[in-house]
């Protein structure tokens, strides 16, 4: 295995454990966006999701739930992104986390 393919595969690990919530919701929502879409997110929707995911969780509940969007445009971005992959996609297998 090469040194960036490791690499990619510790961030992706971390991002992994960084995006399991204590809300089951929040779990819902992030897990299947991250390993279905975030490998094909540019750099920047990339670095908008790791941002993302530094927030409390009452926030991004508020957020993904469409309560409320963040005033910053890159991370309502990265929010509506993950609102619209939630809503056309089924995630039944999910329903066990």
């Amino acid at each position: 295995m090469s040194e960036q393919a490791s690499a990619d595969d510790i961030t992706r690990k971390r991002l992994y454990w960084h995006s399991r919530r204590g809300m089951w919701e929040l779990d819902l929502l992030l897990i299947p966006f991250l390993e279905h879409r975030y490998g094909d997110l540019d750099a920047a929707d990339q670095a908008a999701y790791q941002a993302l995911i530094t927030e409390e969780d009452q926030d991004l509940f508020m957020w993904l739930m469409r309560r409320e969007w963040p005033a910053e445009p890159s991370r309502r971005r990265i929010v509506q992104m993950i609102v619209d992959y939630a809503e056309t996609t089924g995630n039944d297998q999910y329903r066990t986390l």
